[in-house]
């Protein structure tokens, strides 16, 4: 087993011991991982979250946002967990149109390296999206799957359904495209033709 790995299973662990196997947004018990609140800082543990599937893919964008499920950032914004804090500030402002979510942003308190991380992962709504092929925002540093074989022209292989791309780079001049590694070599992929 690899260095990498056996780091990234004490941090898991570490966050299974914190969250008590709970979500740590909900505190629902059910259907429960961990995830990484990027985009990368450093902070180890402390950037992994335990999360329900309903949080998750609200959060994520996969399904239609609960409002009244969000009434528990109430509490969740107040964790001394920095990914805990950072995903409530995001969905605050997500819900900001309404009116206890923007009394509880109002009340928000977290130091000003917390509230960059934070805003640097929120999307500008009128900027265009790196979106992958279920529509899900894709930023540097994600790791996505290939959807369909693909041939790259002039290496000479096909990059294979399922293939997994790490840390990959957002083309910023086009929302369509991303960089990534697939056989040592960098390559361009439409974001189409990828899922995260």
């Amino acid at each position: 087993m690899s260095g990498k790995n056996t780091e990234r299973d004490k941090m898991q662990k570490k966050v299974e011991q914190r969250s008590g196997g709970k979500c740590e947004v909900c505190g629902n018990e059910k259907n429960i991982e961990i995830i990484t609140i990027g985009p990368h800082q450093g902070l180890g543990a402390d950037e992994l979250i335990c999360i329900c599937s309903r949080c998750k893919t609200q959060y994520e964008g996969t399904n239609e946002v609960e409002e009244a499920h969000w009434r528990c950032l109430n509490d969740a914004m107040w964790s001394d967990v920095p990914a805990v804090k950072v995903l409530s500030y995001r969905m605050l402002n997500r819900l900001k149109h309404l009116g206890w979510s923007q009394d509880l942003l109002d009340m928000f308190y977290a130091d000003e390296e917390l509230i960059q991380w934070a805003n640097s992962g929120m999307v500008d709504e009128s900027e265009p999206k790196h979106l992958d092929s279920n529509g899900i925002l894709i930023q540097s540093g994600d790791t996505v799957t290939l959807i369909k074989d693909l041939e790259v022209k002039g290496a000479g292989f096909t990059a294979k359904r399922g293939t997994a791309v790490r840390n990959i780079r957002v083309v910023q001049d086009n929302h369509e495209h991303i960089e990534g590694k697939v056989n040592g070599q960098s390559i361009i992929i439409l974001t189409k033709y990828v899922k995260k």
